[in-house]
């Protein structure tokens, strides 16, 4: 069972992949049962992510389905593995909300990552300082004890991306750096935190302008999620006021893949977007001086 006794993003990735190569042999949920010697149920649950498949019925399935691909399999095995780890930030769980924990282990395991931002810094590029000071300040009151906890995980998730564990790209609206949603002095250092962040061979840091247009308002934020050595996009995550919500569906990974593309496109370039940081924090401090 998947830890935690609820479908994960990983056991739902499986599932979901297995499901797919089972109706493309033409097979229904009966015959796929017999191959692994158990009840239809078994087969079901592992389709919706509710158990995690163990290697041996992974490999017995994918030859009955006549999926011969070694890297395939290879892939399925690992999210069996993965459906079971428990995760670093698993010992925080009493202060995470369940969405919160899927958008994490698709960080964890993710080779691409890329980020659309028009309100605020995303977390993987956030400073304690203004991670605490978004927090504390939205629009739901957070004790301070649970303040601090989400702030140590929002850190905790940065590692992937310190330690080269994915390619990372942020596209941020100029008002994101323009226009403080914290104190000034955490803006600063925030702005000198992502310009050293964005030397990293490993992050690509964009602005789309003000110039864009109307541009900027055709997605609320979002963040999408590769798995493989190509950049496909997998899965999604949406933030909202009653938590996160993941994609996975193709037309909708499909339609956040040209969005993303499009903003891409239309935003600086990571040179010019460090320029244009650079000459705000400048005016930021000489206004403070």
């Amino acid at each position: 069972m998947p830890v935690g006794g609820r479908p994960t993003v990983r056991s739902r990735r499986l599932g979901a992949a297995l499901k797919a190569y089972r109706l493309a042999a033409k097979m229904d949920q009966v015959q796929a049962a017999e191959v692994i010697a158990a009840h239809q149920t078994r087969v079901s649950r592992i389709e919706t992510g509710h158990v995690s498949a163990r290697p041996l019925e992974i490999r017995a399935l994918l030859d009955a389905y006549a999926v011969r691909d070694v890297e395939v399999r290879q892939k399925l095995e690992g999210l069996a593995r993965q459906s079971k780890r428990r995760g670093w930030w698993l010992e925080h769980a009493a202060h995470l909300r369940p969405d919160y924990v899927d958008h994490i282990a698709l960080e964890d395991d993710a080779t691409y990552i890329r980020e659309w931002q028009p309100v605020m810094v995303p977390g993987l590029l956030q400073t304690p300082a203004y991670a605490e000071a978004v927090i504390a300040g939205g629009p739901h009151f957070i004790d301070p004890e649970r303040v601090a906890q989400l702030v140590t995980v929002r850190v905790g998730r940065q590692a992937k991306i310190e330690g080269g564990g994915a390619s990372y790209t942020a596209i941020l609206w100029e008002a994101v750096i323009t226009h403080p949603l914290v104190g000034v002095d955490i803006h600063r250092d925030q702005l000198s935190a992502i310009l050293e962040i964005g030397k990293r061979k490993n992050v690509t840091v964009q602005v789309l302008p003000f110039s864009a247009g109307a541009l900027a308002g055709a997605t609320s934020a979002f963040s999408s999620f590769s798995f493989d050595e190509e950049p496909t996009v997998e899965a999604v995550t949406l933030d909202n006021l009653r938590g996160t919500s993941v994609l996975e569906g193709s037309e909708d990974l499909a339609a956040y893949a040209n969005a993303y593309d499009l903003l891409r496109s239309s935003a600086l370039a990571p040179d010019a977007s460090a320029k244009l940081i650079r000459g705000i924090l400048r005016s930021l401090k000489e206004d403070g001086s």
